[in-house]
């Protein structure tokens, strides 16, 4: 499981003015990450606005992705949902041969039981063809995965290999670390306590700051892997402010203020999201200043 040990990116969809996706952006983007210590790359995740992309834009974003990695790196595709029929349908008509593990969101909206989430997720492994990454992020689904419901996955599930934990909840990480099977991985879903995570025995960060800053985030969760806690935390004090800016707003609309302001993407998001407001820009840009 190594291979999703340390820092990966939760990549954003970059669009041109027109809304369309600018596979040019997103190429750069991969080789900028791979190229600065990113460890693997999670396709079409929340950052990737998959609710606002359409299917064939999904399969077209994979593709340029697949192309710029050049197999170098990890890949990780996000198919997930509340309709656990879609979810399985679209499983099964995905080519995933150059896609080492989907991340699945636990089901929104219909807020079902601890029983329902765990019957889910067994449909799911029972025919996913490569491995599994659960995602539990309960500010946005309003229904938040137990430890416990994420333990009896671990444990009954072999290619169940690891929790994507988002719900800046620090009791419920130290209780997956603490109970869980030795193989099974526990990533951060949350910028701001991924160095704590990883110091507590985490497997590493899936990222939002990490792609505009892949040098300096993947250095502190590296150091973080060797215990190496007083040098990694003076890289987590730099960069507390700007990972508090990206997320005052919305995301990616703050991720993409980043990228805009450092000439790697536009920073145009799709309707019912907004772009960054212009104090918000202004506040990053400062922010980005005192990092060089």
């Amino acid at each position: 499981m190594t291979k999703f040990q340390g820092t990966g990116i939760a990549i954003i969809t970059p669009f041109k003015d027109d809304l369309s996706v600018d596979h040019s952006a997103l190429a750069n983007l991969v080789n900028y990450n791979i190229d600065n210590g990113t460890d693997y790359i999670v396709i079409s995740g929340t950052t990737g606005e998959s609710v606002t992309i359409t299917q064939e834009e999904k399969k077209e974003i994979t593709a340029t992705i697949i192309t710029a990695n050049k197999g170098r790196v990890p890949l990780v595709l996000g198919i997930g949902g509340n309709n656990t029929s879609d979810v399985i349908n679209e499983i099964k008509a995905t080519d995933l041969s150059e896609i080492d593990a989907i991340l699945s969101v636990s089901p929104y909206y219909s807020k079902p039981t601890q029983e329902g989430v765990y019957q889910h997720f067994k449909a799911i492994s029972e025919i996913c063809p490569v491995d599994v990454i659960m995602y539990n992020v309960p500010g946005r689904t309003s229904s938040n995965m137990s430890p416990e419901t994420t333990l009896r996955l671990a444990k009954d599930f072999s290619n169940i290999i690891a929790v994507k934990e988002a719900g800046n909840n620090v009791h419920q990480y130290l209780k997956l670390l603490r109970d869980k099977p030795e193989d099974f991985l526990i990533i951060s879903g949350d910028d701001d306590l991924a160095l704590g995570v990883v110091l507590a025995g985490g497997a590493g960060v899936i990222s939002v700051i990490g792609q505009a800053l892949p040098k300096q985030f993947s250095k502190m969760i590296r150091l973080g892997l060797e215990g190496k806690a007083k040098e990694a935390y003076v890289i987590h004090f730099q960069l507390m402010h700007i990972i508090s800016l990206i997320f005052s707003e919305n995301n990616p609309a703050g991720i993409k203020a980043v990228l805009a302001s450092l000439d790697l993407a536009k920073s145009n998001v799709r309707l019912p999201l907004v772009e960054a407001t212009n104090s918000l820009q202004k506040e990053i840009k400062q922010a980005l200043q005192l990092l060089d």
